[in-house]
C-alpha cells in the first residue's frame, strides 16, 4: 500500500504530532473493545512537518459498510475509561483543543469546551451575550450532563463525515480530536452536516442506545462545533451558535 503524506498546513508545530496520538489512542481503544470492523491507519512516521500513513482508496459507502461503522463506533464507546477529558492539549480542526483530566464531566464540557470557545469570540457584544448564559445556567449545565453521563468513553471528538472514509472491506477513522467525555457527544456531531445514514444510527443503537436525554444534549453538544466554526469562518454560524445555546437557556 502507498504511502499518504500529510503536511502540517496550520500555524501549531504540534498539529501532526497530536493528530498522531489520536490515532494510536483509537487503535489501541478499538483493539481492547476487540473491533476490527472499523480501522484506523497505522502512523508509519510524524514530525512537526509532515505525517506519513497508508493510503486508502475510499470510495462511496454501503449500507453494510455504515452500520459496520455504527457498531464499531458503539462498541469502542462501551469501553469504560478512568476519567474524563485527556492528558494532553491537542487540536479540534484549526482550532486548539484545552484539555485536562477530570472526575466531573459537567464541568470539563463547561469549562474547557464551551467557555473556551466563548472566550476565543472577538466580537465583545456576542461574548458577552454567550458569557451570561453560560454564568446563569452553569450550575444547572454541570448537573444535567452529569446525570445524563454514565461513564467516560473515548471520543473520536471530530466525527463528521469527512473523517470517515470506506474502502472495499469498512470504514476508517482519520483526523480525530479525542478525549475521554460522554459517548453522545460523537454522535451528536455525527447530525450536525450530516452524511450519516439510517444503518449507522440503527447499528449504534442496537449495540448502545442512546439516553432519553439524547436531543436535548445533542444541541449542547453542537454548541462546542458551531461556536468553533463561528470562530474559524465567521458569522455565517452565529444562528446555529444562538439555537444550541437557547436549548442551555431552558435548562
Amino acid at each position: 500500500m502507498a504511502d499518504f503524506i500529510k503536511h502540517n498546513s496550520t500555524s501549531f508545530p504540534e498539529a501532526l504530532l497530536c493528530e498522531a496520538r489520536g490515532l494510536e489512542v483509537l487503535a489501541d481503544t478499538l483493539k481492547t473493545a476487540g473491533v476490527t470492523e472499523l480501522r484506523v491507519p497505522p502512523v508509519n512516521a510524524v514530525s512537526e512537518q509532515e505525517l506519513v500513513m497508508p493510503r486508502i482508496e475510499a470510495g462511496p459507502a454501503s449500507k453494510a459498510a455504515m452500520a459496520m461503522l455504527g457498531e464499531g463506533l458503539a462498541r469502542m464507546h462501551a469501553v469504560r475509561q478512568p476519567h474524563y477529558g485527556f492528558d494532553g492539549n491537542n487540536m479540534i480542526g484549526l482550532s486548539p483543543q484545552k484539555n485536562r483530566l477530570s472526575d466531573n464531566w459537567g464541568a470539563f464540557f463547561l469549562e474547557d469546551r464551551l467557555s473556551v470557545q466563548v472566550g476565543m469570540i472577538r466580537n465583545r457584544q456576542v461574548r458577552a451575550e454567550f458569557d451570561a448564559v453560560l454564568g446563569g445556567k452553569g450550575t444547572a449545565l454541570t448537573g444535567f450532563l452529569n446525570e445524563h453521563c454514565d461513564h467516560p468513553s473515548l471520543l473520536h471528538g471530530d466525527l463528521w463525515s469527512g473523517n470517515v472514509l470506506f474502502d472495499n472491506a469498512g470504514p476508517w477513522l482519520i483526523d480525530p480530536a479525542v478525549y475521554f467525555g460522554d459517548r453522545e457527544a460523537d454522535i451528536a456531531m455525527t447530525e450536525l452536516f450530516g452524511g450519516f445514514s439510517g444503518e449507522f444510527y440503527a447499528a449504534y443503537d442496537r449495540v448502545y442506545p442512546r439516553t432519553d436525554a439524547y436531543v436535548t444534549k445533542r444541541a449542547i453538544y453542537n454548541l462546542y462545533h458551531t461556536l468553533n466554526h463561528y470562530n474559524l469562518f465567521g458569522a455565517g454560524y452565529l444562528d446555529a451558535c444562538r439555537r444550541n445555546l437557547s436549548v442551555i437557556e431552558g435548562l
